[in-house]
This record gives structure tokens, C-alpha cells and sequence, in this order.
């Protein structure tokens, strides 16, 4: 079993979640608010101690015709820099509508009655972020878990 952190980076926000390969399954974790549009190093340093991953998955993002969004570069850059300071392995996943899928999952988990407070953290931004890293991540896992499963 490997614990693994999802990442949906963003300029001004970087949405975190948590999971693992035994069930393929991820939870939100926080929305780390960046410092000056660059990461709060200090912040994510704190996730990765607590949490002890052995690897990363970020989202890349690609436009709907299959190329990747201008942005893409800074989120290379931040998985380059995730490799670097933490000796992580770093997976890139496509990314694409997962702001959209975690929009609709949480309002409809809302409508249902659910509560979806007990994810946020004190000043830890908005919620849909740390949910789309949950989706990244998720669909990173499911990925491998195909691979490794033939049929």
C-alpha cells in the first residue's frame, strides 16, 4: 500500500488531497492559498511531513481539443519543484474538468443534505480545489489500477 498526495495547481490556489492504492480512493485535504502567485513552500512542506507520501500526482491541464492549456508550463515547473525539494516521484494526470466535476459533486452533496464543511481548514481557502485534487488523484489511481488489472 503506497500513500500518495493529489495536487490541482492553480496560480493563485493549490488544492491537496490524500490517498492510497489499496482502494484507490482519495480524500480532500486543504487549499493552499500561494504567496505572490508562487507556492507556499512552507505550507505544502508541512502536508508532505504529515503525511509522509510516496509519491505525487498534478493535474496538467489540456483544453477540450486536446492540447495542453498555456499554463501547463507552471505546472510542470511545480512538479519539477515538488521532484526537487522532496524527492518525490511525480505523476502528471490530464486534469481536465475536474474544477467542473468537483463543482457539481459538492453542490449536489449539499442539495442531498450532506455536509461538506468538516473538510475545510481553518484559512484553508475554497473547498472545490482540495475536491478536484480528490478527482485528480482518483483518476490517477483508477488509471493504474486498470493497468495492473487485465481482463
Amino acid at each position: 500500500m503506497a500513500t500518495l498526495l493529489g495536487f490541482d495547481f492553480g496560480t493563485n490556489k493549490i488544492g491537496v488531497a490524500v490517498g492510497q492504492t489499496i482502494s484507490a480512493t482519495a480524500t480532500p485535504l486543504a487549499t493552499v492559498v500561494n504567496r505572490g502567485q508562487k507556492p507556499d513552500w512552507t505550507r505544502i512542506e508541512a502536508i508532505i511531513r504529515d503525511w509522509q507520501p510516496d509519491a505525487a500526482v498534478i493535474g496538467l491541464p489540456y483544453r477540450m481539443d486536446d492540447i495542453e492549456e498555456d499554463w501547463g508550463a507552471r505546472v510542470r515547473r511545480f512538479a519539477r519543484q515538488l521532484e526537487g525539494r522532496f524527492g518525490l516521484t511525480v505523476h502528471l494526470v490530464d486534469e481536465r474538468l475536474t474544477t467542473i466535476e468537483a463543482e457539481r459533486d459538492l453542490a449536489a452533496a449539499e442539495r442531498a443534505g450532506f455536509a461538506v464543511s468538516p473538510y475545510r481548514q481553518s484559512g484553508s481557502g475554497n473547498l472545490v480545489d482540495a475536491y478536484a485534487a480528490k478527482l485528480i488523484l482518483e483518476t490517477w489511481l483508477n488509471e493504474q489500477h486498470s493497468i495492473s488489472s487485465p481482463e
